[in-house]
Protein backbone atom coordinates (compact mmCIF):
# COMPACT_ATOMS: atom_id res chain seq x y z
CA UNK A 1 0.00 0.00 0.00
CA UNK A 2 0.99 3.57 -0.16
CA UNK A 3 3.18 4.64 3.30
CA UNK A 4 1.04 5.93 5.47
CA UNK A 5 3.52 9.31 4.89
CA UNK A 6 2.22 9.81 1.63
CA UNK A 7 -1.46 9.09 2.22
CA UNK A 8 -1.05 11.55 5.42
CA UNK A 9 0.87 14.43 2.82
CA UNK A 10 -1.70 14.00 0.03
CA UNK A 11 -4.60 14.17 2.57
CA UNK A 12 -3.31 17.16 4.18
CA UNK A 13 -3.11 18.82 0.51
CA UNK A 14 -6.36 17.97 0.02
CA UNK A 15 -7.72 19.28 2.91
CA UNK A 16 -5.82 22.48 2.39
CA UNK A 17 -7.86 23.51 -0.60
CA UNK A 18 -9.58 26.63 0.80
CA UNK A 19 -13.01 26.54 -1.33
CA UNK A 20 -14.47 29.57 0.51
CA UNK A 21 -11.58 31.99 -0.79
CA UNK A 22 -11.30 30.50 -3.89
CA UNK A 23 -14.60 30.38 -4.90
CA UNK A 24 -15.00 33.73 -4.04
CA UNK A 25 -12.25 35.13 -6.40
CA UNK A 26 -13.78 33.23 -9.04
CA UNK A 27 -17.57 34.17 -8.69
CA UNK A 28 -17.20 37.61 -7.18
CA UNK A 29 -13.51 38.78 -7.61
CA UNK A 30 -13.09 39.36 -3.59
CA UNK A 31 -11.06 37.68 -0.54
CA UNK A 32 -13.93 36.05 2.26
CA UNK A 33 -11.06 36.89 4.23
CA UNK A 34 -11.46 40.68 3.91
CA UNK A 35 -15.10 40.81 5.32
CA UNK A 36 -17.58 39.40 7.84
CA UNK A 37 -15.54 37.18 10.89
CA UNK A 38 -12.45 37.44 8.62
CA UNK A 39 -12.66 33.49 8.66
CA UNK A 40 -11.86 31.30 6.09
CA UNK A 41 -14.82 28.73 6.36
CA UNK A 42 -18.14 28.11 4.81
CA UNK A 43 -20.36 30.10 7.61
CA UNK A 44 -18.64 33.26 6.70
CA UNK A 45 -18.68 32.40 2.82
CA UNK A 46 -22.77 32.31 3.54
CA UNK A 47 -21.99 35.72 5.72
CA UNK A 48 -20.90 37.60 3.10
CA UNK A 49 -20.98 36.08 -0.79
CA UNK A 50 -24.38 34.56 0.28
CA UNK A 51 -26.61 30.82 0.32
CA UNK A 52 -25.15 29.49 -3.22
CA UNK A 53 -21.47 30.18 -2.68
CA UNK A 54 -21.47 29.24 0.88
CA UNK A 55 -23.28 26.03 -0.06
CA UNK A 56 -20.93 25.06 -2.64
CA UNK A 57 -18.02 25.88 0.01
CA UNK A 58 -19.86 24.04 2.39
CA UNK A 59 -20.14 20.93 0.70
CA UNK A 60 -16.15 21.20 -1.01
CA UNK A 61 -15.22 21.55 2.62
CA UNK A 62 -17.28 18.11 3.38
CA UNK A 63 -16.05 16.61 0.30
CA UNK A 64 -12.36 17.21 1.49
CA UNK A 65 -12.68 14.92 4.66
CA UNK A 66 -14.81 12.34 3.03
CA UNK A 67 -12.20 12.19 0.06
CA UNK A 68 -9.24 11.60 2.42
CA UNK A 69 -10.98 9.50 4.89
CA UNK A 70 -12.80 7.40 1.92
CA UNK A 71 -10.56 7.19 -1.18
CA UNK A 72 -7.00 8.42 -0.01
CA UNK A 73 -6.49 6.04 2.91
CA UNK A 74 -7.97 3.31 0.16
CA UNK A 75 -5.07 4.18 -2.20
CA UNK A 76 -2.77 0.96 -1.56
CA UNK A 77 -0.72 -1.08 -3.66
CA UNK A 78 -1.39 -4.70 -1.66
CA UNK A 79 -2.70 -6.15 1.41
CA UNK A 80 -2.86 -4.07 4.48
CA UNK A 81 0.53 -4.87 6.86
CA UNK A 82 0.30 -6.23 9.63
CA UNK A 83 0.45 -3.63 13.04
CA UNK A 84 1.30 -5.82 16.04
CA UNK A 85 -1.76 -7.42 17.05
CA UNK A 86 -4.32 -5.68 15.64
CA UNK A 87 -6.58 -6.61 12.85
CA UNK A 88 -6.71 -5.61 9.41
CA UNK A 89 -10.11 -3.78 9.81
CA UNK A 90 -8.75 -2.00 12.51
CA UNK A 91 -5.66 -0.84 10.30
CA UNK A 92 -8.06 -0.03 7.88
CA UNK A 93 -9.79 2.38 10.36
CA UNK A 94 -7.22 3.89 11.90
CA UNK A 95 -5.63 4.85 8.37
CA UNK A 96 -8.83 6.42 7.22
CA UNK A 97 -8.77 8.12 10.63
CA UNK A 98 -5.43 9.44 10.56
CA UNK A 99 -6.11 10.62 6.22
CA UNK A 100 -9.61 12.47 7.59
CA UNK A 101 -7.22 14.08 10.35
CA UNK A 102 -4.57 15.23 8.10
CA UNK A 103 -7.50 16.76 5.94
CA UNK A 104 -8.65 18.95 8.65
CA UNK A 105 -5.28 19.57 9.83
CA UNK A 106 -4.65 21.10 6.14
CA UNK A 107 -8.43 22.95 6.33
CA UNK A 108 -7.32 24.34 9.71
CA UNK A 109 -3.81 25.20 8.43
CA UNK A 110 -3.91 25.50 4.70
CA UNK A 111 -0.29 25.50 2.71
CA UNK A 112 -1.95 27.05 -0.01
CA UNK A 113 -3.51 30.51 3.12
CA UNK A 114 -0.22 30.56 4.96
CA UNK A 115 -1.56 28.42 7.21
CA UNK A 116 -4.86 30.49 8.37
CA UNK A 117 -7.48 28.64 7.83
CA UNK A 118 -11.04 27.71 8.90
CA UNK A 119 -11.83 25.99 12.29
CA UNK A 120 -12.84 22.55 10.00
CA UNK A 121 -16.25 21.44 11.18
CA UNK A 122 -17.42 20.92 7.73
CA UNK A 123 -14.16 19.08 7.47
CA UNK A 124 -14.60 17.13 10.35
CA UNK A 125 -18.19 16.16 9.33
CA UNK A 126 -17.10 15.23 5.80
CA UNK A 127 -14.60 12.76 7.15
CA UNK A 128 -16.52 11.06 9.96
CA UNK A 129 -19.32 10.56 7.98
CA UNK A 130 -17.52 7.94 5.74
CA UNK A 131 -16.04 6.52 8.35
CA UNK A 132 -19.15 6.35 10.38
CA UNK A 133 -22.27 6.89 8.46
CA UNK A 134 -25.10 6.21 10.48
CA UNK A 135 -23.36 7.98 13.73
CA UNK A 136 -22.82 11.28 11.65
CA UNK A 137 -26.57 10.96 10.51
CA UNK A 138 -27.20 11.50 14.37
CA UNK A 139 -25.00 14.07 14.96
CA UNK A 140 -25.90 15.74 12.09
CA UNK A 141 -29.58 15.88 12.98
CA UNK A 142 -28.92 16.85 16.52
CA UNK A 143 -26.75 20.18 14.22
CA UNK A 144 -29.96 20.70 12.73
CA UNK A 145 -31.95 20.65 16.19
CA UNK A 146 -29.83 22.92 18.33
CA UNK A 147 -29.26 25.61 14.92
CA UNK A 148 -33.01 26.00 14.10
CA UNK A 149 -34.11 27.11 17.68
CA UNK A 150 -31.02 28.76 19.03
CA UNK A 151 -29.69 30.38 15.75
CA UNK A 152 -25.89 30.18 16.28
CA UNK A 153 -23.62 28.04 13.77
CA UNK A 154 -21.10 28.02 16.51
CA UNK A 155 -23.07 26.56 19.23
CA UNK A 156 -24.70 23.59 16.99
CA UNK A 157 -21.01 22.82 15.77
CA UNK A 158 -19.75 22.32 19.22
CA UNK A 159 -22.76 20.38 20.49
CA UNK A 160 -22.16 18.45 17.65
CA UNK A 161 -18.66 17.78 18.34
CA UNK A 162 -19.44 16.60 21.57
CA UNK A 163 -22.25 14.31 20.72
CA UNK A 164 -20.00 12.57 17.87
CA UNK A 165 -17.99 10.66 20.83
CA UNK A 166 -20.76 10.47 22.82
CA UNK A 167 -22.58 8.68 20.47
CA UNK A 168 -19.58 6.08 19.32
CA UNK A 169 -19.70 5.44 23.35
CA UNK A 170 -22.91 4.59 23.54
CA UNK A 171 -22.87 2.56 20.12
CA UNK A 172 -19.72 0.50 22.09
CA UNK A 173 -20.60 -0.14 25.72
CA UNK A 174 -24.01 -0.01 25.63
CA UNK A 175 -25.22 -1.22 22.40
CA UNK A 176 -22.05 -3.79 21.81
CA UNK A 177 -21.53 -3.07 18.18
CA UNK A 178 -18.12 -3.45 16.06
CA UNK A 179 -17.42 0.28 16.01
CA UNK A 180 -13.48 0.25 16.70
CA UNK A 181 -12.58 2.08 19.81
CA UNK A 182 -10.07 4.23 17.52
CA UNK A 183 -13.36 6.03 16.36
CA UNK A 184 -13.95 7.04 19.78
CA UNK A 185 -10.45 8.29 20.65
CA UNK A 186 -10.33 10.36 17.54
CA UNK A 187 -13.65 11.36 18.16
CA UNK A 188 -12.91 12.85 21.25
CA UNK A 189 -9.54 14.59 20.45
CA UNK A 190 -11.61 16.20 17.48
CA UNK A 191 -14.24 17.50 19.99
CA UNK A 192 -11.74 18.90 21.64
CA UNK A 193 -10.27 20.78 19.12
CA UNK A 194 -13.36 22.03 17.46
CA UNK A 195 -14.18 23.51 20.92
CA UNK A 196 -10.36 25.56 20.84
CA UNK A 197 -10.91 26.48 18.16
CA UNK A 198 -14.18 28.14 18.78
CA UNK A 199 -12.82 30.09 22.00
CA UNK A 200 -13.49 33.03 20.35
CA UNK A 201 -17.52 32.56 19.90
CA UNK A 202 -17.59 30.94 23.25
CA UNK A 203 -16.68 34.41 24.40
CA UNK A 204 -19.28 36.08 22.21
CA UNK A 205 -21.95 33.53 23.18
CA UNK A 206 -21.21 34.52 26.50
CA UNK A 207 -20.96 38.12 25.73
CA UNK A 208 -24.39 37.51 23.73
CA UNK A 209 -22.30 39.50 20.95
CA UNK A 210 -22.45 35.86 18.73
CA UNK A 211 -24.09 36.21 15.02
CA UNK A 212 -27.09 34.20 14.46
CA UNK A 213 -27.47 32.54 11.30
CA UNK A 214 -30.63 33.96 10.45
CA UNK A 215 -28.90 37.40 11.06
CA UNK A 216 -26.21 36.53 8.17
CA UNK A 217 -26.27 39.72 5.94
CA UNK A 218 -23.98 40.15 3.47
CA UNK A 219 -22.09 43.87 4.16
CA UNK A 220 -23.92 47.03 2.47
CA UNK A 221 -22.43 46.69 -1.18
CA UNK A 222 -21.57 43.19 -0.93
CA UNK A 223 -22.20 41.26 -4.50
CA UNK A 224 -23.55 38.11 -2.93
CA UNK A 225 -26.41 40.13 -0.35
CA UNK A 226 -29.47 39.45 -2.62
CA UNK A 227 -28.79 35.68 -2.34
CA UNK A 228 -29.64 35.40 1.12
Amino acid sequence: MLTLAVILVLGYLIGSVPSSVWLGKMVHGIDVRDYGSGNAGATNAFRVLGWKVGSSALLFDMGKGAFAAGVISQLRLGALPSMGSWEADTVATVVALLAGLAAIVGHMFPLYLGFDGGKGVATTAGALLAITPLTMLVVMAIFVAVLLPSGYVSLASMISAVAFPVSVAVQIFVFGTGLNISILVVGIVLALGIIIAHRSNIRRLIAGEENQFSSFRPAKGMIGRDEI
